[in-house]
């Protein structure tokens, strides 16, 4: 089990960035959360299998269709042992 912190950059609120990030999540199995930040940001944290974790990390770099992600910056953190995944 790993677990990653991700803040994206961009044009990323209001294009339903939480919401597919929370299916995608959920689609790989993938304990954590999703929220917006004051500052326009998106910050998420996703724990599980590596691979799927490095999965869910790409997607960050994309999002959905109507965002347009400027950077992304990753921390890797010690597993806190999360269940399920929410959007906060």
């Amino acid at each position: 089990m790993v677990r990653r912190r991700v803040v994206v950059h961009g044009r990323v609120q209001g294009v339903f960035f939480r919401a597919s990030c929370e299916q995608e999540a959920g689609r790989l199995g993938l304990a954590g959360w999703v929220t917006n930040r004051p500052d326009g940001t998106v910050e998420a944290v996703f724990e599980g299998e590596p691979a799927a974790v490095d999965q869910m990390v790409a997607w960050c770099r994309g999002g959905p269709p109507r965002a347009s992600v400027t950077e992304v910056v990753v921390t890797n953190e010690e597993p806190q042992g999360e269940s399920g995944f929410r959007t906060v």
